[in-house]
């Protein structure tokens, strides 16, 4: 509960100063909208087909929106991107023991961005930002393609991440570079289950969480969220009809904890590199599948700092055939160290998306 109260505080506190001055002077301000939704479905059947094939059902919904009041003394800017997608398949691409009998989540987003921004000096101003990522569903890690019954991985506010910035902005018409070396990251983790499995996402519990064997403590507390405090660097470029028809949206967002350093222990990992060290005490840091401390002990100190360094890419393109149907492609890359990964993937994630839409553009009401 502490959790959701403070979230809702920290977006009442982007949305509040606009209030109170739109009252003052509602005439003098504009809004500018846009509210995209789409569906994207997509199906294949292959029955006695000599080439195979797997037959497959895949439904996406998005939505994207972008609301942005402009006046004379600030700019309020609010970005709504939202994704949820599932596919069923026929891995035998027999109706003998039943059709569509795997089913997997294909995408999965909660993308939340409020913004107010304070003109200073020709371009350059002040802003105060607010962002959540989350996600809708629970996510698993499974052993098998058929496998339905998964490992918990991920969930609804497991994890979420709240991201709040007092930031020096350049800000031009399509694009921003905002730059805070006073930026909080708070991470949720609301899901006992998870943390149990290991999968905290850098939300580091008590000492006593674990007994002296290693096994779970049966009188553990848990913690359910954790604050750093570091500095942020965030580069957006959103631009309707770059070219005739073509859209273009690019995020690229950087945050270092000043607290890492400490977590990751460094002179630790180096002992348990040489040996002379056997178990970790102080450190934090969980191994990633295929990751060894030699590999980390051997790292400068620029690499140590990118390394340490979370990442967050997005390219999204679009173009439109027509009123209702546009091609898009969808490119997502991170970087969390916090993140062990699933199977052979490591702390850097990748997620790729292409495909026909069938979607529809209104303007909110003002």
């Amino acid at each position: 509960m502490k959790s959701i109260v403070t979230l809702c505080a920290a977006f009442l506190l982007a949305a509040v100063p606009v209030m109170a001055q739109d009252t003052v002077s509602k005439s003098q301000g504009s809004w500018a909208t846009t509210s995209t939704p789409a569906l994207k479905i997509s199906e294949s059947m292959f029955n006695n087909w000599s080439s195979t094939g797997t037959s497959q059902i895949d439904l996406n919904i998005t939505f994207f929106g972008n609301y942005k009041y402009t006046h004379p003394r600030y700019v309020w800017d609010n970005i709504v991107d939202l994704g949820f997608g599932h596919a069923w398949q026929d891995l035998d691409n027999s109706s003998n023991g039943g059709r569509f009998e795997s089913h997997r989540k294909s995408l999965d987003k909660i993308d939340l961005t409020s913004a107010i921004s304070w003109k200073a000096y020709k371009d350059w101003g002040a802003s105060f930002s607010a962002n959540l990522k989350t996600q809708f569903a629970n996510g698993y890690e499974y052993a098998t393609a058929g496998d339905n019954d998964g490992k918990l991985v991920s969930g609804f506010m497991a994890p979420a991440y709240l991201t709040t910035a007092l930031s020096f902005e350049y800000k031009k018409t399509d694009w921003t570079v905002s730059l805070s070396f006073l930026t909080g990251k708070t991470t949720f983790v609301c899901n006992d289950n998870l943390i149990d499995s290991g999968y905290t996402y850098g939300v580091i519990q008590d000492k006593d969480f674990y007994l002296s064997d290693g096994t779970l403590n049966p009188n553990r507390t848990y913690t359910h969220a954790y604050f750093g405090l570091g500095s942020y660097v965030k580069a957006q470029y959103l631009k309707k009809d770059i070219l005739p028809n073509f859209d273009l949206y690019a995020r690229l967002e950087l945050f270092y904890d000043y607290k890492k350093p400490k977590q990751m222990a460094w002179s630790e990992i180096e002992q348990l590199a040489d040996g002379t060290l056997a178990t970790p005490q102080d450190c934090k840091y969980q191994l990633s599948d295929g990751e060894t401390w030699q590999d980390l002990a051997g790292k400068n100190w620029l690499q140590r700092r990118i390394f340490e360094t979370d990442m967050d890419f997005e390219l999204k393109l679009g173009y439109r055939f027509s009123s209702f149907i546009a091609a898009s492609f969808a490119l997502n890359l991170k970087w969390d160290t916090d993140f062990k990964g699933m199977g052979h993937w490591g702390h850097l994630q990748v997620y790729q998306m292409a495909g026909l839409e069938v979607f529809f553009n209104w303007k909110s009401p003002k």
